[in-house]
């Protein structure tokens, strides 16, 4: 369960960072308020899976789907550039999540 709970908070990361665009400088009320929303959302669910998960390894993937998340949706919403450099360190950051779920040794 823990690891789903960290999941969702690495997921709401990509929301706040993403809707930080949105707000303008915080400039703009409703997008500033889902992305608060999603903040708190998100650190919340990250506490929560730390009751039971290294919090070495539970922030570096929270912090690594926000990152990864983030940079992806960057490109298709905002139009960001993609070359290959950009790619090939997307994916090292996918397998680095990756290789911290298999390597973890589950819940504790």
């Amino acid at each position: 369960m823990a690891w789903i709970l960290l999941i969702i908070a690495g997921l709401l990361e990509v929301c706040w960072a993403i809707g930080l665009k949105y707000t303008e400088g915080f400039t703009r009320l409703l997008p500033s308020v889902l992305t608060v929303a999603a903040i708190i959302a998100s650190m919340g669910l990250l506490g929560v899976a730390a009751r039971s998960l290294p919090i070495g390894t539970a922030y570096a993937v929270w912090v690594g789907i926000g990152a990864l998340g983030a940079a992806v949706l960057g490109i298709f919403l905002f139009h960001e550039p993609v070359t290959p450099a950009r790619v090939f360190f997307l994916a090292l950051l996918l397998i680095s999540i990756i290789g911290l779920k298999a390597t973890s040794g589950g819940e504790h």
